[in-house]
């Protein structure tokens, strides 16, 4: 019963979410606009790009298959961030927790509508860089099913320690939300090999876990198979930072607890 009881509380803020997106063209256009504007102009930008140079005619799949994949990044890490931000612009905080509901099946409700906003929007980017530029990302055969899973991990964490800081330092840092994502992603090489970073960068890229990913990507591209080590180290690193992002997040929940929901507005 218990169970039955946690799983309704979940499904009834991801419906709830959902009832924000449905009659929020912001969000709508959030999903699919923006996601089809930047598919654009870098298909684009390295179209014109092989014109320069005609011996590496896969540019266009590496560049518009890490801008993809980052994608499920950044909509990971989006929708715990700004769905958090979206409580405390509306002090909503404390009527969520006068109710049954846990922090972490509050938390997890972020996680799935992620997921599912993902579902929406990465098969439709699928269809937009098939019908605009005749490519097929189901190109990496079984590679996918990892490649995404270790995408999402990353925008977990990601979204969990910024929330961490929002609760933790106020609204006054929520610029996180759609920063720090980007932040990172110089240092994840998504659109050029980890090489061409300078020796500094390159030794931040070594703990960035997306870095393997898209390294692993480009080889895959380039010769049909990857050295699965790479996955495997991509891995362990996200699940080492989700469990430190999760507990840090536990952490300043409870000091906003603390301290008083109301402060945290």
């Amino acid at each position: 019963m218990s169970l039955k009881m946690k799983f309704n509380r979940i499904y009834a803020m991801v419906l709830r979410f959902f009832y924000l997106f449905r009659h929020s063209y912001d969000r709508i256009g959030d999903a699919f606009y923006w996601p089809t504007i930047d598919l654009l102009i870098w298909g684009l930008t390295s179209s014109y790009f092989r014109t320069f140079a005609p011996n590496a005619p896969q540019i266009i799949l590496i560049i518009l298959s890490g801008h993809m994949f980052w994608l499920i990044v950044w909509r990971a890490q989006y929708e715990i961030t700004v769905n958090l931000l979206e409580e405390l612009w509306n002090k909503n905080m404390i009527n969520i927790f006068v109710s049954p509901i846990k922090f972490s099946e509050w938390a997890l409700s972020f996680v799935i509508v992620g997921i599912i906003k993902a579902a929406m929007s990465f098969p439709f980017a699928m269809l937009v860089v098939y019908f605009a530029y005749k490519i097929n990302i189901i190109f990496f055969s079984w590679y996918f099913i990892p490649i995404i899973f270790l995408m999402f991990m990353t925008g977990w964490w990601v979204g969990f320690f910024v929330s961490g800081l929002i609760l933790r330092f106020g609204t006054k840092v929520q610029t996180l939300a759609w920063t720090f994502a980007w932040v990172i992603g110089p240092f994840a090489a998504i659109y050029y090999p980890i090489s061409v970073l300078p020796a500094w960068a390159q030794k931040i890229s070594a703990f960035v876990p997306a870095s393997y990913v898209f390294e692993g990507t480009r080889e895959i591209i380039n010769t049909g198979s990857t050295d699965p080590s790479k996955f495997y180290l991509s891995f362990v690193i996200n699940l080492i930072y989700l469990i430190l992002s999760i507990l840090f997040l536990r952490s300043s929940f409870k000091k906003v607890l603390n301290k008083g929901l109301v402060k945290v507005y």
